[in-house]
């Protein structure tokens, strides 16, 4: 049996910590399947997030050419990562939402984090005001009430 050879660029999706990349599990194995050299793509993420703080959560989309080099793409945080930040650092949301609030933070706070998530191309043609919006429904879901 012969491999199919690759004619167009794969895109991955991932979550990586920021200054974090390292060649272990997940991006060593999601990358090495595809015959990237993990450690090059460790190094240019690392600096490339040096600006946020380490550990935090980066979705990152890497697109794999043929010719087995690559580009990648990153985007802010989260919404819950930085809603969990802002809450006074709570580890997770309520299991029951609606019923239960764990945290309560104001109208200041969710502009804060509809500012850094406006950041993301995709996100700035919506306007702060829906990104605003979009933040409180999740604070809500999250069992973190908005004070007006």
């Amino acid at each position: 049996m012969s491999k199919a050879i690759q004619t167009t660029p794969v895109t991955l999706r991932c979550l990586i910590a920021a200054q974090k990349a390292a060649p272990t599990p997940p991006v060593g194995p999601l990358l090495g399947a595809r015959g990237v050299k993990s450690m090059d793509f460790c190094k240019e993420f690392n600096a490339k997030t040096v600006h946020l703080v380490a550990g935090t959560p980066t979705p990152t989309q890497i697109t794999i050419n043929p010719d087995r080099s690559f580009s990648f793409t990153t985007r802010s945080p989260p919404t819950t990562h930085l809603l969990k930040k802002v809450a006074g650092g709570i580890e997770k949301g309520t299991g029951q939402p609606g019923h239960e609030t764990i945290a309560t933070i104001s109208v200041k706070h969710v502009y804060e984090v509809a500012a850094i998530k406006c950041l993301d191309k995709d996100l700035q043609a919506k306007g702060i005001e829906n990104v605003a919006r979009s933040v409180i429904s999740t604070a809500n879901n999250m069992g973190i009430n908005v004070v007006y």
